[in-house]
């Protein structure tokens, strides 16, 4: 591996449109050249389709500008689950839940401690606005008295987000090699991404999507998410400007840095508008085709417009060439079909668990039910009674599938000797989101096709465009940017567990011309 990230001199080159992709006429797709900068933006919640119709529908777009000089695949896969925490591990470790043993934002640890109490192993671990210093208007800071504790040491030691995940990731090898880094995304938890070394990020800027009541959630409005992607999309311009994401301190332009824009997941998953002063839309998607509500198209066209701020930026900068732009999600949401939607209150599934076995430790619901029990040895009796509730039942809880015991094993480590791994994970009827909200219209957290088949893009002016319909993984992303910045994925640590490799190039024999 070389001992500092490549930066890399290209030749001036034609504009294509205002802020669209510089054209270097050149053949040098056998081999992607090595960029000095790579931006990796994760739109929530984009799947493939949708990023297919919105480049057809508007050709003069940011996102078509980017297709045209860019690598488009039409067959990527996000993390099952489909939480945001695993889903953005994945780009960034390489791995899945089988190496970073992190399957939710919301889960459970048999080896830690709760926050406070009895220093007793057994702890939900939530890493999410739960840890926030209150009030947590946009906050980036975590109060450490709400972290989990380790029992090793007596409950001393408190367990930041960062030392959950199990391996290390881009950030921390390309800022050993020498490279600046930086990442913005919703809440101070991300500060996971600083990795087990705790030193992964240099320029963290994390403020809380979350608000207090009286106030309406960010969230729960179309308006108000719009607003908090442009803090961030303003961060990132102050970046590439060579500042801090303050825009107050030179810094220099990160090698490595990006955000996540919460927009158009808003836009398919809340009904309606909430705020009494913004327009009226609505969100979600029309018909089984995935046509967009009025509300799901605004988000979509911000974060086109968002993204192609960046873009002007690094014009200006002189940064274009150099820099590779990675477009793709965290997790899709479901279901796309608004005929599909039934919602279910999770206690159709706790009340099935406590029959049986009384004290449940933990739930995750959302689209795809993760189940920790308290009593191991139940297993068994727990997974007979859903399957018992699907036969004889009514089937309440919409479970169209129970995995546990050997097949639970051959996807991620045995539960019985690893302290994070559910004993149970539930596959729903397709269009089932288990919610007590009357405004939520869709969510993450399965495995089916809506919750993980996600857009993926990968672009620089060097590219010819290409569409590559392989089927691909999220995690690839970790290698493609080491690659691409002239490092070794193997440096990962989740390669020892499960092996992954850098996307296929435009040379692929699968490849497609545009």
């Amino acid at each position: 591996m070389t001992n500092r990230v490549r930066i890399v001199t290209v030749a001036l080159a034609t504009v294509v449109g205002v802020v669209g992709m510089k054209a270097i006429p050149t053949a040098q797709d056998v081999e992607d050249t090595p960029v000095a900068h790579v931006l990796l933006l994760s739109v929530d919640g984009l799947h493939d389709f949708d990023l297919e119709r919105y480049i057809a529908n508007n050709p003069q777009s940011t996102l078509a500008r980017l297709s045209e000089h860019g690598r488009t695949y039409t067959n990527a896969s996000a993390t099952k689950p489909s939480d945001s925490f695993p889903g953005l591990l994945a780009m960034v470790t390489g791995g899945t839940p089988r190496s970073t043993g992190v399957y939710y934002d919301d889960g459970y640890d048999r080896s830690l401690a709760p926050a406070s109490g009895l220093c007793v192993p057994g702890a939900r671990v939530q890493w999410k606005q739960n840890l926030d210093v209150l009030p947590f208007s946009f906050t980036t800071t975590i109060d450490p008295l709400k972290l989990p504790r380790d029992p090793a040491d007596g409950c001393t030691t408190r367990v930041y987000p960062h030392q959950f995940p199990r391996v290390n990731n881009v950030f921390e090898l390309v800022k050993a090699a020498g490279g600046r880094t930086a990442w913005s995304d919703k809440h101070p938890a991300y500060e996971f991404l600083n990795g087990p070394s705790g030193t992964g990020i240099d320029d963290l800027y994390t403020p809380e999507i979350t608000l207090n009541p009286p106030a309406i959630t960010t969230t729960n409005s179309f308006a108000l998410t719009m607003a908090y992607d442009d803090m961030k999309v303003a961060a990132i311009v102050n970046e590439i400007n060579g500042f801090d994401h303050t825009g107050t301190t030179r810094a220099g332009t990160p090698a490595l840095f990006g955000m996540n824009f919460q927009a158009v997941s808003v836009g398919q998953k809340l009904k309606v508008e909430l705020v009494a002063t913004a327009p009226p839309l609505t969100g979600g998607y029309l018909d089984a085709a995935g046509t967009p509500s009025d509300g799901l198209q605004a988000t979509l066209d911000h974060t086109d417009a968002s993204i192609g701020t960046m873009l002007s930026a690094l014009d200006e900068q002189g940064l274009l060439e150099s820099t590779l732009i990675i477009v793709s999600a965290k997790h899709g949401n479901s279901p796309i079909d608004p005929a599909t939607l039934m919602r279910v209150n999770p206690a159709a599934i706790s009340t099935i668990v406590n029959s049986v076995a009384p004290g449940l430790a933990l739930l995750s619901a959302d689209t795809g039910p993760l189940i920790w029990l308290q009593d191991q040895r139940t297993t068994d009796a727990v997974v007979a009674a859903f399957n018992e509730s699907m036969t004889n039942g009514g089937n309440p809880a919409r479970i169209a599938r129970v995995v546990a015991g050997d097949d639970l094993k051959a996807l991620f480590p045995d539960p019985l000797t690893d302290s994070r791994t559910p004993h149970i994970i539930l596959t729903p009827i397709p269009g089932t989101v288990y919610t007590t909200s009357g405004s939520k219209i869709a969510d993450h957290g399965g495995s089916s096709e809506d919750d993980v088949h996600v857009a993926l893009l990968v672009a620089n002016s060097s590219m010819t465009a290409k569409t590559i319909g392989d089927a691909v993984e999220t995690r690839q992303i970790a290698c493609t940017i080491l690659k691409t910045l002239d490092l070794d994925c193997g440096g990962l640590m989740s390669e020892e567990i499960e092996r992954s490799k850098f996307l296929p190039h435009s040379n692929h024999k699968d490849a497609i011309l545009k």
